[in-house]
């Protein structure tokens, strides 16, 4: 059982990275990269409220909609959970960290309609995952969008201090390094 675990976590983590394999959560991975600090505040933020929605959207699902014949509204109604914990999160933050809070900025609502979020919530659904494998599938994903958040800022600072031809400048470049950072993680699919 650990060890299945274990495994659905580095794989959600590394081997099915939501970014750089699913391709979901692109908005605030290129718009939340520039610098380390706020990319590191984006995936916190991320993190937990990746995991609490699954927390919320397992015991929603499975002892409420699903008996009484409502699995269809399953999209809808993790969508109003998803947004009652940004809000959450937009309160604590402004409250205890406004510093982060204020460099977020339009991308911390933003993570209302990251698909990742909503993405990690149908997925566990759909796989009949448990309450366990839920939230730790949930862990794994947000950590691995955490991590490649974080590894294209560190690379986009870098990039900030390298002669780049005009032509690649901006967008071309950030992509390329996408696209090059995903190439990258399909190395760790030995892992598993």
């Amino acid at each position: 059982m650990i060890k299945s675990l274990i495994l659905l976590l580095i794989g959600a983590a590394l081997v099915n990275n939501v970014v750089l394999s699913q391709f979901l959560g692109i908005c605030p991975f290129l718009g939340v990269s520039k610098k380390t600090d706020t990319a590191v505040g984006m995936g916190s933020a991320v993190i937990f409220v990746v995991t609490v929605a699954a927390a919320v959207a397992y015991p929603i699902h499975t002892f409420i909609l699903v008996p009484l014949g409502l699995d269809y509204m399953d999209t809808l109604v993790f969508i109003a959970v998803i947004a009652a914990l940004v809000q959450l999160v937009e309160m604590i933050l402004k409250k205890f960290i406004p510093a982060l809070y204020k460099a977020l900025g339009v991308y911390l609502p933003l993570i209302t309609t990251n698909c990742c979020v909503l993405g990690v919530a149908l997925t566990n659904v759909q796989d009949g995952n448990n309450f366990v494998q839920s939230i730790v599938y949930a862990l794994g994903t947000s950590i691995g969008f955490c991590i490649s958040i974080v590894l294209m800022s560190g690379i986009r600072e870098k990039i900030e201090e390298n002669d780049i031809p005009h032509v690649l400048k901006g967008s071309p470049i950030l992509l390329i390094t996408a696209g090059l950072m995903a190439m990258a993680f399909c190395g760790f699919a030995g892992l598993i």
